[in-house]
């Protein structure tokens, strides 16, 4: 990094303070009575977050404000509007009883960069942006990525017609309740950007590899490719005392079957594939009926795609198997298909170079969790700074990275935006 200014060591300290602070007030938006935190898309907690998020945006003296599905875009302009600029950041939803520093951390840290960079170095050649997108989770409707994905063009506004909540509400009408009315632009992808250089994320691990091989930072190879489905398995509902157990189209019990086989394939199939029975639902279940109708949710993950379909249409084949001895329908619907995407190497030596001469050790490593930066990868240069999560833990109330590494990660993405913005990258064509 060029010489700083008098006291701007001094300064990156009081920036990186702020954040743990910023990063702490922001869990109090949606914080639950177990000490984790639900921000679902277009809930209120969310809503007033983002809203926080703009304010703290344009205090730090960034161009701020919402697109037309409610992603948030901090701006910090560049003297030469001519070059593409660089975005930063992450998404500001979470899971059901998260924790406080998925997603946010990425959101907090970038928009408190920019802000630093700003108070540092003035206006940089490239324009950064810092970005809080509105959705990643996919924890309120069975669809993930509806920020990133409109932003990169991957999904377009009519699925918001096509899916709904637990509760019945579809995605349109939670989006409208919210204050963003997308239809009127008359187009599939009213927040789509086609003037971007490059894209960095930076997030806890969610995994224990950089605390078991004792690193700080942790450089982001490659994002494994995931596919989710939701399967509907019908049989026939009967009284519980009067229907023989040879007699029955138990969906429950051929459900039972189901998720069992999926553990046992993917054993078989070995290291790095794995798949997941995250939610199990029997539908007007009751204890003395027999169900009739169970709906279930299956995640698929692998670093390889010809790998990962292979094994999705074999369990599927099982699948099929299993309800049709049992005389049942099963049904499916692929809700993602995001194939596994390498990050951009040159972003990743830069990375490397921070780490350096930050002093901070470092390590390459796959994503086994979906990001936003799978989205982009296939679009522009794209990179991912991993920070490291105690125990491994995520998506949890027990949540945790130390202040010392979300620090570091915050010196490190410094480092690499000054060199976009300001340094030797500044000047190349992204």
């Amino acid at each position: 990094m060029a010489k700083r200014v008098p006291n701007s060591l001094d300064l990156l300290s009081q920036f990186g303070e702020r954040m743990l602070e910023e990063l702490e007030e922001l869990s109090s938006y949606g914080a639950n009575a177990e000490g984790g935190v639900t921000r679902l898309l277009y809930t209120d907690p969310w809503l007033k977050a983002q809203r926080a998020i703009i304010s703290k945006m344009q205090l730090l003296g960034l161009e701020a404000g919402f697109d037309a599905v409610g992603n948030v875009f901090g701006k910090l302009l560049g003297s030469q509007p001519d070059k593409k600029p660089v975005l930063t950041g992450s998404h500001i939803d979470t899971v059901k009883t998260g924790g406080k520093y998925d997603g946010a951390y990425g959101v907090v840290a970038s928009m408190m960069a920019l802000g630093y960079l700003k108070a540092t170095y003035g206006a940089p050649k490239r324009t950064l942006e810092a970005v809080s997108f509105c959705e990643e989770e996919g924890s309120r409707f069975p669809l993930a990525y509806w920020g990133s994905g409109h932003v990169t063009g991957v999904r377009p506004l009519r699925l918001a017609d096509e899916i709904a909540d637990s509760d019945g509400v579809t995605l349109l009408e939670a989006m409208r309740e919210a204050g963003f009315d997308a239809t009127t632009a008359g187009q599939q992808y009213p927040a789509k950007r086609e003037f971007i250089g490059g894209y960095i994320e930076i997030h806890i691990e969610q995994g224990s590899i950089l605390t078991y091989k004792k690193k700080q930072i942790g450089i982001v190879t490659a994002i494994v490719g995931q596919i989710r489905l939701t399967v509907q398995v019908t049989g026939s509902s009967n009284h519980a005392g009067t229907t023989p157990m040879k007699m029955r189209k138990d969906a429950l019990a051929g459900a039972a079957e189901m998720v069992a086989i999926t553990e046992q394939m993917a054993l078989e199939a070995g290291e790095p594939l794995v798949a997941t029975v995250g939610r199990l639902e029997v539908k007007r279940g009751t204890s003395n009926v027999v169900p009739g109708e169970v709906e279930f949710t299956l995640d698929i993950r692998h670093t390889d795609e010809p790998e990962m379909r292979t094994f999705c249409v074999r369990l599927l084949t099982r699948l099929e198997e299993i309800a049709m001895r049992r005389g049942l329908t099963i049904e499916t619907v692929e809700n993602l298909h995001a194939p596994p995407v390498a990050m951009q190497e040159s972003m990743a030596k830069e990375i490397e170079a921070a780490c350096e001469a930050g002093g901070f050790q470092h390590m390459r490593l796959p994503s086994g969790a979906g990001h936003d930066a799978q989205l982009f990868g296939p679009i522009c240069p794209s990179a991912m700074i991993f920070v490291p999560s105690v125990g491994g833990i995520s998506h949890s109330p027990e949540e945790f990275t130390e202040a010392d590494d979300l620090i570091a990660g915050f010196h490190t993405l410094v480092h690499v935006l000054y060199q976009y913005g300001y340094g030797g990258k500044a000047d190349e064509t992204l």
